[in-house]
């Protein structure tokens, strides 16, 4: 379907010195700074597929996005979309038609026309056939409840009902490519939901191939199983949800607050490599455990029976701890 192979994409700028001199002697060099936005990236992502793409901001990700969709070209390597490059004119019109697009913080509708006006612009873009473009249409409507704002123009829109709407205007040609850049963006939880079993739905009656880039970890653990991680250019990590919990282990965390002190070294001589303790400058201790080689009950009944407890909170490891752990380590 889509492949990125050994991709780099770098920017150059004149290098410059401060002020009204340092401006004048630019004029007489050719000196550049070389910015690696992209360096050396190779993935493939597959027919049906949802795939979470990582970075932090900086990273590469849109910079990435951007070449997928043809916006701009590597500077070395290639992308294929179906044996197609999307940056070569000769493919580009042909592969646009494939490829759908939603932004959490902008829209692609116009502004000023009442959204039913949007999508038959769509329509005639896209030169959708009108027995095919009413299907489309009733089908987008049925799953995103659109028929009460259908006649309302864009600017009226509550943001949830925007982004509804944005994603049907993505889908109302059938792309096989869906990408979606913080498509759940300041939404409510309720609406929230609702957008993200949209794209599930999409996913499973259109086998449409979905590529997310999101913050929001719990996005990610909600619509996909595999994951790519990049960070300053670089690729960290690209596999399944359920191998890079399995690689950090299922870690829990208990924090502890208690009347009288526990005896930290018998603790940890009792559980053996399973378990650590360490005392926080809260006062409460922090008891870390792996879930995959300890049981719960036996970590709770040791600390009940040494411990005069007076507060206590659990806290799992996430795929946003084990994200974060893998842009400090930089590798996996």
């Amino acid at each position: 379907m889509i492949e990125v192979k050994n991709v780099c994409k770098y920017f150059y700028r004149p290098y410059r010195e401060p002020g009204l001199k340092g401006a004048f002697k630019t004029l007489f060099t050719h000196k550049k700074i070389v910015t690696k936005a992209v360096d050396g990236i190779s993935f493939r992502v597959d027919e049906g597929e949802i795939v979470g793409y990582i970075g932090s901001n900086g990273a590469g990700k849109s910079t990435t996005i951007k070449m997928m969709t043809g916006i701009l070209t590597p500077t070395s390597g290639e992308i294929l979309f179906d044996g197609k490059k999307p940056y070569d004119h000769r493919d580009r019109r042909a592969i646009l038609k494939d490829i759908g697009v939603v932004f959490g913080q902008r829209t692609q509708l116009w502004w000023d026309l009442p959204l039913r006006d949007s999508f038959d612009l769509y329509r005639d873009i896209y030169e959708i056939p009108e027995d095919e473009y009413q299907k489309r249409l009733k089908y987008l409507n049925d799953l995103l409840n659109l028929e009460p704002i259908m006649m309302s123009q864009v600017r009226n829109l509550s943001l949830g009902q925007r982004m509804r709407a944005d994603l049907a205007a993505a889908m109302v040609h059938n792309p096989k490519v869906l990408f979606l850049d913080e498509p759940t963006i300041g939404l409510d939880v309720l609406v929230k939901e609702k957008i993200t079993e949209a794209i599930k739905q999409i996913n499973r009656d259109c086998k449409t191939t979905i590529i997310l880039t999101t913050h929001d970890m719990k996005d990610i653990q909600n619509l996909c199983k595999r994951i790519v991680i990049i960070d300053e250019g670089h690729l960290l990590y690209d596999g399944t949800l359920k191998d890079i919990k399995k690689r950090f282990g299922d870690i829990r965390h208990i924090f502890v607050l208690a009347k009288n002190e526990l005896d930290i070294g018998t603790m940890k001589a009792e559980f053996k490599d399973g378990l650590d303790v360490q005392k926080g400058e809260d006062g409460y201790l922090e008891v870390s455990y792996d879930a995959d080689s300890l049981e719960a009950e036996e970590v709770y009944k040791y600390l009940l029976s040494h411990l005069e407890i007076k507060d206590l909170k659990v806290d799992e490891t996430t795929l946003s701890s084990i994200v974060r752990k893998i842009y400090e380590e930089k590798s996996i």
